[in-house]
C-alpha cells in the first residue's frame, strides 16, 4: 500500500508583534492551514485570527523541542499545510534548524517564509535609520553572552570596536554588561542608545532613549525586563542633525542607468545648511 505524501511544514515569520506586519504570503498560509503551532510566549495569538474554523491551533510555550517536532510530524501526516509561527524572522535567534532536522529525517517537506525582524521594527518605531552615508554602512545583529556562549571573536566588545550599528537581541537583563562592553570598545559615555520594548505591539510598545552612561538606569525605571531591542549606533538622532551626507543615488549630479545627471557636481554640496 502506497503511503500518502505528508503535507508541508511552513516556518512562517510572524514579525515583531503587530499581526498586520506578517507578510501577505504568511497570512495566506495561515488562512489555509490545517494546523498551526505558534510560539505563544513571543507571538501574539492575534496572528492566528485568519485561520480556518477547523484549524488545530496549539501554543508551543510549554513544549520541548522534541514535543514540537513530534507534533509537526503528526500534523503533516493529516494536513496539507502545517504552519510553525515564529516571532520575527525564523532565521534569527529561532530554533529553525533544530526543528527542521527531525522533519527532514521523517521525510516531511519544509518551507520558510521570512518575517520582519524586531531589529527593523524597532528602528522603524523610533524613526531611525540603521545606516547613513559616510557614518556607517554596516549593521551587526548580535546578543550579549548569557547561558548561550558566544563563539570566539564575537564578544560584544570585539564587535562594538567597529563602531557601526549594533542591534543587540536578548540582552535587556544584561544592560550593565552591554554598556560596559561599549565603553571598553571606546564608545563615548554620551553615545546615543535607544531601547524599544515590544516594537509594534499595539498598546504595549515602549521607546526609551538615552546614552551609554544613562540607558541602564532609564530601562530600570521603565521596568523593561524582556522583549526589548537595544540599538547602539552612530546614526541615532540623525533626524535632528543640521548637516547630513546625502545618498549619491538621488543626487542631481549623479548619473546612473535610470537617470542622467542634471546638475554639475561643482554646483552641489553634500551638506545641507
Amino acid at each position: 500500500m502506497v503511503q500518502p505524501k505528508p503535507g508541508t511544514v511552513w516556518f512562517v515569520g510572524a514579525g515583531p508583534g503587530d499581526p498586520d506586519l506578517i507578510t501577505v504570503k504568511g497570512r495566506g498560509l495561515i488562512e489555509r492551514a490545517g494546523a498551526i503551532l505558534f510560539a505563544g510566549s513571543l507571538v501574539s495569538e492575534a496572528a492566528t485570527r485568519w485561520a480556518p474554523a477547523d484549524c488545530v491551533i496549539v501554543d508551543s510555550k510549554d513544549m520541548t523541542l522534541e514535543d514540537m517536532s513530534a507534533w509537526l510530524i503528526t500534523q503533516a501526516a493529516r494536513c496539507e499545510t502545517v504552519v510553525r509561527l515564529q516571532t520575527g524572522d525564523p532565521g534569527l535567534y529561532g530554533a529553525l534548524i533544530e526543528l527542521v532536522q527531525p522533519l527532514d529525517a521523517a521525510g516531511v517537506p519544509v518551507q520558510v517564509v521570512p518575517g520582519v525582524s524586531s531589529a527593523m521594527a524597532s528602528a522603524a518605531a523610533a524613526v531611525e535609520s540603521l545606516t547613513l552615508p559616510e557614518v556607517t554602512q554596516t549593521v551587526i545583529l548580535t546578543r550579549m553572552e548569557g547561558r548561550t556562549p558566544m563563539p570566539d571573536g564575537e564578544s560584544l566588545q570585539e564587535l562594538a570596536a567597529h563602531h557601526s550599528t549594533l542591534c543587540i537581541f536578548l540582552s535587556i537583563t544584561l544592560m550593565g554588561q552591554v554598556t560596559a562592553a561599549l565603553r571598553a570598545a571606546g564608545w563615548s559615555p554620551d553615545a546615543p542608545v535607544v531601547v524599544v520594548h515590544k516594537a509594534s505591539w499595539p498598546g504595549e510598545e515602549k521607546i526609551v532613549r538615552g546614552t551609554v552612561a544613562t540607558i541602564q538606569a532609564l530601562c530600570r525605571e521603565a521596568k523593561l525586563v524582556s522583549q526589548s531591542m537595544i540599538i547602539a549606533s552612530p546614526t541615532l538622532g540623525a533626524r535632528h542633525w543640521t548637516t547630513l551626507a546625502k545618498s549619491k543615488l538621488y543626487d542631481a549630479s549623479f548619473t546612473h542607468r535610470f537617470r542622467q545627471a542634471s546638475v554639475p557636481a561643482s554646483q552641489l554640496t553634500l551638506d545641507t545648511p
